[in-house]
């Protein structure tokens, strides 16, 4: 089971890197069961080699040694929410430069409406290396799939570390949207409420598509 895990944090660490959604920097996770979580290796997602193992995090417990600061993010809303089975820390450059004008993207289009009504924005440049504002940033977290941080990147969380995966990718679209119409100078025309509750959906293999979409060519497909 945990083999399985570790191959598929992988794929998503690496289609992250192959994308442009984290550099140098970011790191993704699954969890394992009630008490513990998959986080990928420390070092530029891209590199990870296949077969590269993972680092098992306890939920309730302290960092193990070797695991990057920020990782207690995914701890913390692990901990919040039982539901959320992946987490992505990620660095996409355009959710980032919007994230400098102090915004989020709107709900513009159908990608974008896996946000509804948009991502919280933590308003705090620094790096989260303290247990005290990991608690705090899962707080403003909550509910939803995604926080931005402004100039700091990016977290979105789901059912598994897929679709937090896939959600990276969305919201980096919706944030292209929001800076293409942005510089057009035209009011741009969001989503109602009801739009965006009907256009969120995951019929159809939406999800899968995208999935199949950012791994192909992976090794360990």
């Amino acid at each position: 089971m945990t083999s399985e895990i570790d191959r598929t944090v992988r794929l998503a660490a690496r289609a992250l890197g192959r994308h442009g959604l984290v550099h140098a920097y970011g790191h993704c996770s699954q969890r394992v069961d009630a008490e513990h979580f998959l986080v990928c290796t420390a070092k530029p997602m891209i590199t990870i080699a296949p077969g590269e193992a993972g680092t098992l995090v306890p939920i309730n417990g302290p960092l193990p040694d070797g695991v990057l600061g920020e990782v207690r993010i995914h701890r913390e809303i692990y901990r919040r929410r039982p539901d959320v089975g992946g987490i992505v820390r990620s660095m996409p450059p355009r959710a980032m430069s919007l994230s400098a004008l102090g915004r989020t993207p709107r709900v513009l289009h159908g990608m974008g409406s896996y946000f509804s009504p948009g991502a919280p924005l933590w308003d705090d440049p620094q790096l989260i290396r303290d247990d005290t504002s990991a608690e705090q940033l899962a707080e403003m977290f909550g509910d939803g799939a995604a926080l931005v941080m402004r100039g700091n990147g990016v977290v979105t969380a789901s059912d598994s570390v897929q679709s937090a995966v896939v959600l990276a990718w969305y919201l980096e679209d919706a944030a292209r949207v929001e800076l293409d119409c942005l510089a057009s100078g035209v009011p741009a025309k969001p989503l109602s409420h009801d739009e965006a509750t009907r256009r969120a959906t995951r019929a159809g293999l939406i999800f899968e598509r995208m999935w199949d979409y950012l791994t192909f060519g992976d090794p360990e497909r």
